[in-house]
């Protein structure tokens, strides 16, 4: 039981400094021998835990997901109540390296090959889905507006991604949570 603990650990830690080194170089820039000497591994004991860069990279994004959603969006548990997403734009402004990385990685992602395309394809439709499941429980089938849930939830991710963006660009010129709000 101890040794799979300390594997855990291992794991931990080696997806932390996964995330410092694509924020410091981006996904191509990251080498497996960076982050092998940043946790004190070879690239050989690092490739124990996760067998190749594209492994290392998803494990990192799932990673991070669970951070974020919990039992929100990708947690199938019909999204997040609208009055949370502000304590979640809150969270994210506390850790700017992991913004920085996701938001990195999501511009990357664009590319045809890129290794995290399918990643964020899938994840932006678990999370359009799961706020429009949040605005359809606050208003139901209809928005004040008029507009559906399902035609307003991309407007509001893009808001928040949008305010990630500007954020990470001038962080004294935007504070996301009072935006957001």
């Amino acid at each position: 039981m101890a040794a799979r603990a300390r594997g855990e650990e291992r794991r931990a830690e080696i997806l932390r400094a996964t995330l410092e080194v694509i924020a410091e170089r981006g996904y191509r820039g990251a080498t497996l021998g960076a982050v092998a000497e940043r946790v004190g591994l070879t690239q050989q004991g690092l490739l124990h835990h996760f067998p190749t860069k594209e492994a290392l990279l998803l494990a990192v994004l799932a990673d991070r997901d669970r951070w974020d959603t919990g039992a929100g969006p990708s947690g199938g548990a019909g999204g997040w109540p609208l009055g949370l997403l502000a304590s979640l734009v809150e969270y994210n402004a506390m850790r700017p390296g992991v913004v920085q990385t996701f938001s990195a990685l999501l511009g990357e992602s664009v590319t045809e090959e890129h290794p995290a395309r399918e990643f964020f394809t899938r994840r932006y439709e678990r999370v359009r889905a799961d706020m429009a499941a949040s605005l359809r429980t606050e208003y139901g089938e209809r928005l004040p507006g008029g507009m559906a849930p399902e035609a307003v939830a991309p407007l509001l991710v893009a808001v928040l991604d949008g305010l990630q963006y500007q954020w990470l660009l001038d962080p004294e010129a935007v504070d996301m949570a009072a935006a957001f709000r």
